[in-house]
Order: structure tokens, then sequence, then C-alpha cells
């Protein structure tokens, strides 16, 4: 099962961060329409982090080398989850930097997830 996690984190990261790279307008203004909406967008961002993170955290708790980096990933996600969910508020002063002028931050985590989903494909397929 966490070899299926894995496959699963590299195809899910890779694509978004792809899409990161290629599109950054366009999740900035995905990002600005959910701030846009109140605590209710706040609630749509934890409905996109914590079903990920659940399945992260409940079928690969790995506590030793590469595998590890996911399984804190896995945490991050909840734990960005739950905050959106009980901390709405604090979720849009976050949501509050993002603009179309710094939509370029986009892309420089767009490189973070590739970077992300490459270290974990060496992970799945090296070992």
């Amino acid at each position: 099962m966490e070899r299926s996690v894995e496959v699963l984190a590299i195809i899910l990261f890779g694509v978004m961060g792809l899409s990161h790279i290629l599109q950054p307008r366009a999740w900035a203004e995905f990002f600005i329409l959910l701030r846009g909406k109140g605590e209710a967008g706040a609630f749509v961002d934890g409905f996109l982090n914590l079903p990920l993170g659940g399945v992260i955290v409940a079928f690969h708790n790995v506590c030793s080398g590469i595998p590890l980096v996911l399984t804190l990933v896995g945490w991050g996600l909840l734990i960005k989850g739950l905050i959106r969910f009980c901390a709405p508020k604090q979720a849009l002063r976050l949501m509050a930097r993002i603009s179309l002028e710094r939509s370029w931050e986009f892309q420089v985590a767009g490189a973070g997830l590739v970077a992300l989903a490459s270290l974990l494909g060496y992970g799945v397929y090296a070992g």
C-alpha cells in the first residue's frame, strides 16, 4: 500500500507542479476567487488538502529514508486542512498575500512540487 501512495503522490505532485509552473496566473486567480468567497473559500481549500493528507498519513506513515519526506508532506497537508476548517479567518489572512503581480511565486512552488515528485520517483524506482 505504501508504494501505491508513493506513486499516487508522484503523479499528483508532478502534474500540479507542472501546472503551477505553466499556469501561475490561473493559480493566482483561483486562490483570489477562493479568498473572495470568504470562509467558505477557505473551506474549499481545506477540502483540497485534508483528503490527500489523510490518505498519506493513514497509508504511508513511514519514518525513514526518502519515503519519510512524503510522510512529512502528508502531515503538513493534514495540518493545512485542519487550519482551513478550524481557523478559516487565519487561512484567509494567509491567502491575502496572493495577487496577480506575485503569481510568479506559484512557479517557485511548482518547481518545489516537481522536485518532490522527482525525489519520490527516485525513491520508488531506484529502491
